[in-house]
């Protein structure tokens, strides 16, 4: 049993196969999915998706590169949909400082104002974090997002800045990068992660996982990222599952 912890099921690169997609990731023995909605336009496709399939769960937030377009109308739609029974956390939202599509400031308002909700709500939060650690840290620290804790997704920072948010209570999340053969940090910092607070995922259909890196991602190559976490562990593939679901259950309160 695996859990992709972090997916873009309703990305318009699976229009012609979706179905199939997920029908394949769940015969790979993916049977759980956070599909994650991040603007005006990925939110609704995202709840149609956890509302269609029983193993497939909802994250709504903002996503940092369109922070600029955020609306006060929009920060009440997420907090809104959050009542609904499938949506597991906030996100993903932070900071991208590699795209200039939206200021910084505006990014960190919109990151500070929806940590806020997830602490009025009592959820956890997807971090995206893009050539910005220091002030991400930061953020997290000042707004008190330890009270909620979350998920690093898709790490790619230092050891000091994962042990910095493993003390905040974050779990830390890694994807198809750690199958790369250059990907040396990532690979050092993933050794070093607690096994209770270890995660895996996707992030279809972005990040492709060596054999396939280059071709479109999808969530049942999540297995791929697994097996590689279990080598560097020097763990069985199927304890890493095990964990790695566990965590992720824990993480979302999933029961």
């Amino acid at each position: 049993m695996l859990f992709d912890t972090h997916t873009h099921l309703d990305n318009e690169a699976f229009d012609a196969d979706r179905e199939e997609i997920i029908a394949r990731a769940y015969e790979q023995g993916v049977t759980k999915m956070v599909n994650v909605g991040f603007n005006r336009e990925t939110i609704p496709t995202t709840m149609a998706l956890a509302e269609k399939y029983e193993f497939i769960y909802a994250a709504v937030g903002w996503h940092p590169t369109d922070a600029i377009t955020m609306k006060p109308e929009d920060m009440q739609w997420i907090a809104d949909l959050t009542q609904h029974e499938k949506v597991v956390a906030i996100g993903e939202i932070g900071l991208d400082y590699h795209w200039d599509t939206s200021p910084k400031d505006v990014q960190q308002r919109v990151f500070r104002e929806q940590i806020g909700l997830a602490r009025e709500l009592k959820l956890p939060i997807i971090i995206h974090n893009r050539e910005a650690h220091e002030d991400v840290v930061r953020i997290l620290r000042e707004e008190k997002a330890s009270e909620v804790g979350g998920i690093m997704h898709s790490f790619s920072g230092s050891w000091e800045t994962a042990k910095m948010c493993l003390d905040m209570g974050f779990y830390i999340s890694f994807g198809g990068p750690i199958t790369f053969k250059n990907a040396k940090q990532p690979k050092e910092v993933l050794v070093r992660i607690p096994n209770d607070r270890l995660l895996v995922e996707t992030d279809s259909p972005y990040l492709t996982p060596h054999p396939f890196r280059g071709k479109r991602n999808e969530s049942a190559y999540v297995r791929l990222v697994a097996e590689a976490a279990a080598e560097l562990k020097g763990m069985e593939f199927e304890e890493i599952c095990r964990m790695t679901t566990e965590n992720a259950l824990t993480c979302f309160d999933i029961q």
